[in-house]
């Protein structure tokens, strides 16, 4: 978040830079491996009171045929506050759909099964967050609209979820600034602090090597 100190100097590159990490990082679509009886998280940074929805499924080695047991997995879902928000237990395929209660690092988990002899899943996670959650093509449906009415629609979100994004990039910024204040703060008086014990110590050495010598009636 770093990124974003000095908002307000260059408005323009930061409007950019935030439609680029909006649009960015509003979608996840992955295809990775995992071997049985290990485990393989993701993370998602969100915002609170956003939707986010994930479909994922393992990946037929023999199209054609059913899976077998050994491809299955266990899946759960958490914020970084440890809540739940979806568990699969020893699944092939699955989808989750919430609102976020709270901001931060959200957590995918994938485990695999135990099976012997080991083996390889493929796994698919589809994970979509913000205005790329919304399935319009539903709203339109629903609400008997036509083209021109679903884009404004889109774009009153995207819009929205721009606002939405500024002013929590600009929450970011601000704690990140109240932290580097404490921090040179508590720098400032560690600082003092050790200069201190640095003198104290110098100043006692002064002192026995005084009394050391004035003993040996050197001075």
């Amino acid at each position: 978040m770093t990124t974003i100190i000095g908002l307000n100097q260059k408005p323009l590159f930061h409007l950019s830079l935030l439609l680029l990490m909006l649009f960015s990082s509003s979608t996840e679509s992955l295809r990775f491996e995992i071997q049985s009886g290990t485990t393989k998280c993701i993370s998602e940074d969100m915002k609170s009171n956003s939707m986010t929805v994930g479909k994922y499924s393992v990946v037929n080695p023999n199209e054609g045929y059913p899976l077998p047991d050994s491809h299955r997995i266990t899946v759960r879902v958490t914020s970084s506050h440890g809540n739940n928000y979806h568990y699969g237990d020893r699944v092939q395929s699955g989808q989750f759909a919430f609102v976020a209660a709270e901001a931060g690092d959200y957590m995918t988990c994938f485990w695999a099964v135990d099976s012997k002899p080991e083996v390889k899943l493929t796994i698919d996670l589809e994970w979509k967050t913000g205005v790329a959650a919304k399935d319009w093509s539903k709203v339109a449906k629903k609400g008997q609209v036509d083209v021109m009415e679903i884009e404004l629609k889109k774009l009153q979100e995207t819009v929205t979820s721009i606002h939405d994004e500024m002013f929590f990039l600009r929450e970011r910024e601000e704690e990140m600034q109240e932290l580097n204040r404490k921090t040179d703060s508590r720098m400032f008086w560690l600082s003092l602090l050790s200069l201190f014990v640095c003198l104290s110590v110098a100043g006692l050495q002064l002192w026995h090597l005084k009394s050391f010598f004035e003993k040996k009636k050197i001075i």
